[in-house]
């Protein structure tokens, strides 16, 4: 199993794995310079997440260690990332596919993300495995607070047996 629910000893390197990714990823969004990684704000919300009865908030394992992170709260993918040594491995696609089949076996038949407009690497990632951008708009409670753009992707569902 890729995915096991994340507790509170795993923070530490949940948090390092989301600061490199982010740092690599996102520093066009958030300049390091002037808008660096908010760690302590980062651990307060997992630490909150992984208290929450609402959310499910996992660790992606692989090879022994974790190497990502995904969070859901009913029909929405909250957070998602892997470690950047894992980029272009599949590992990110196993783990989405895994994420999306535990949603639709809780019933969800549309999931729901939010995603930076300006991030184009996740935007093909999700693109590419079937998601569409919606009309939703919102913008990020992190400073500078760039706009989230919604996206939407119907999930497979179980053929009911007939009589």
């Amino acid at each position: 199993m890729l995915l096991r629910l994340a507790v509170p000893e795993d923070l530490d390197d949940l948090l390092d794995v989301q600061q490199e990714g982010a740092q690599r990823a996102l520093a066009h969004i958030f300049p390091q310079d002037t808008h660096p990684f908010p760690r302590d704000e980062i651990l307060a919300r997992w630490a909150a997440e992984i208290g929450d009865p609402g959310i499910e908030a996992y660790v992606i394992e692989h090879e022994g260690r974790i190497s990502g992170f995904a969070a859901t709260r009913g029909d929405e993918l909250l957070h998602f990332g892997t470690a950047v040594a894992g980029w272009g491995t599949g590992l990110a696609a196993r783990a989405h596919d895994e994420i999306l089949k535990r949603l639709a076996a809780s019933g969800v038949t549309v999931a729901r993300l939010r995603v930076f407009e300006e991030n184009h690497r996740a935007i093909r990632f999700y693109a590419k495995l079937g998601w569409q951008a919606t009309a939703a708009r919102t913008r990020t409670s992190f400073p500078p607070h760039p706009v989230l753009v919604g996206y939407a992707r119907p999930l497979p569902q179980r053929a009911v047996a007939q009589s």
